[in-house]
């Protein structure tokens, strides 16, 4: 696969994050009696979002997860709970990916939760088969994709992401809410897709066979090696770099899909199987490619925070 740039860009780790993707629509019972189908984009605006808040089957999430620096210079993740408490769209709950979302006690430290620990956390949300949710975070709604990935994972579809995410919510002077939204917990079923995901031993796999496309979504430079934020420089052997940051466009919304189209090239139907640090630039990059209609992608979700930390698994500073 030939992957074409519009733009090579250095950029920081919160840079490397964006998304989007597709979803579909189904038939939903809104109230017990009357079946309609209810749709909804894969990518909403703030002007949809605000006229459709009040819509009874709608679930608005906050997915921010906050990147921070130490005494030392060191970058860390946290929580974004109190970034949703000062403030957040109205109505819309937070979706903790520091907390019940990843697997706290696993290595990695977003690790895919077990199907049923995600069934628990996205209903005590109030997330049920028939609810349409639309998932935002701060920095342009950057996590929000790696909780649609998850959805998606679990069989669910009726799922959008919100174009530039609370940024773009607070740049039309749209209101902020201080009140924390506790929905009633909705019965949440699973029916896992597993092979939207993939661990070190499935990347193995590709690269030994050859017929995997991998895409690694980290910026130009940590591609190339000249610094290294996972145990070592460079990138997995045999994957081409799509920046995840180059989705967007210098507002934070993601490009125009003509833009995103020009940008991606190869089989839509192949096998394609990205990463990036953490599995969430990734799994920005995956919506992106479901979207333009790749038909066959996966999540490294280990990533190189996996991958890198064993120096058996093959990496290089080569560029393709």
């Amino acid at each position: 696969m030939r992957i074409n740039h519009s733009r090579q860009h250095f950029c920081t780790l919160i840079a490397t994050l964006a998304f989007m993707g597709a979803c579909t629509s189904s038939n939903d019972q809104t109230d017990g009696t009357d079946s309609v189908e209810l749709t909804i984009d894969a990518l909403v605006t703030a002007e949809w979002l605000s006229e459709h808040l009040d819509d009874p089957d709608l679930v608005v999430l906050d997915c921010t997860v906050l990147i921070e620096v130490d005494e030392n210079g060191a970058m860390f993740s946290s929580s974004g709970r109190a970034n949703y408490e000062a403030g957040h769209i109205p109505s819309a709950g937070f979706a903790d990916l520091k907390g019940d979302l990843s697997d706290l006690d696993g290595p990695l430290e977003f690790g895919m939760p077990t199907p049923e620990q995600f069934s628990a956390a996205i209903g005590a949300l109030g997330v049920g088969d028939n609810s349409r949710v639309v998932l935002y975070s701060a920095n342009q709604g950057v996590w929000a994709a790696r909780v649609w990935w998850m959805l998606r994972w679990a069989g669910f579809d009726r799922v959008a992401l919100l174009d530039g995410g609370l940024e773009a919510w607070v740049a039309e002077g749209r209101p902020l809410s201080t009140e924390t939204t506790n929905r009633p917990a909705k019965q949440f079923n699973v029916e896992l897709r597993p092979e939207l995901i993939v661990d070190r031993d499935g990347v193995l796999a590709g690269i030994d066979s050859g017929n995997v496309s991998l895409i690694d979504a980290m910026p130009d430079a940590h591609y190339r090696g000249d610094f290294a934020m996972y145990g070592r420089p460079g990138h997995i052997v045999g994957a081409t770099n799509m920046p995840s940051s180059d989705l967007l466009d210098e507002t934070g919304r993601f490009r125009s899909f003509d833009e995103l189209d020009m940008m991606h090239d190869g089989d839509r139907n192949g096998r394609v199987v990205t990463y990036c640090g953490g599995g969430v630039a990734a799994s920005s990059v995956a919506f992106t490619m479901h979207r333009l209609g790749f038909t066959d992608v996966a999540v490294y979700m280990g990533s190189l925070d996996e991958w890198a930390a064993d120096p058996a698994n093959p990496m290089t500073r080569d560029t393709l």
